[in-house]
């Protein structure tokens, strides 16, 4: 989906929808190309500006309900966990190391509630963070 809006209503509603990306219109070249690209390859992709709309008013699991934010970064590993890679390879194509990437799905853990990187998908799932 190629967009001008980034409420937060119209970018979770696109992706509930079944957009594979969304994209804002005022994005550089290489955002739409890299959005492109990760959609092609079978992925998803949300643009960085959004990503973290999207993580806004994540539940944690089993304590007192409070909103977790998710930061974008968060939101990319996440993402690329739901798409099946593994820490050195998300390193990679994020250019952080494997050690970067567990520190980021540890601190995602937390705020989940979760350690199993299954769960961490599914919530983020449930709660449109991610597709």
């Amino acid at each position: 989906m190629l967009a001008s809006s980034d409420d937060p209503y119209a970018v979770r509603s696109a992706f509930q929808a079944g957009a594979q990306a969304y994209l804002l219109k005022s994005a550089s070249p290489v955002v739409v190309t890299d959005g492109v690209r990760r959609v092609l390859e079978g992925g998803v992709y949300a643009d960085p500006s959004v990503a973290p709309v999207l993580a806004t008013g994540t539940r944690v699991a089993g304590t007192d309900n409070t909103p977790r934010e998710l930061s974008a970064r968060e939101v990319e590993v996440l993402q690329l966990v739901a798409d099946g890679q593994s820490n050195k390879e998300i390193g990679e194509e994020l250019s952080l190391s494997a050690l970067t990437v567990k520190s980021h799905l540890s601190r995602i853990g937390r705020k989940l509630g979760t350690g199993d990187r299954a769960q961490m998908v599914a919530l983020a799932m449930r709660a449109g963070v991610i597709r």
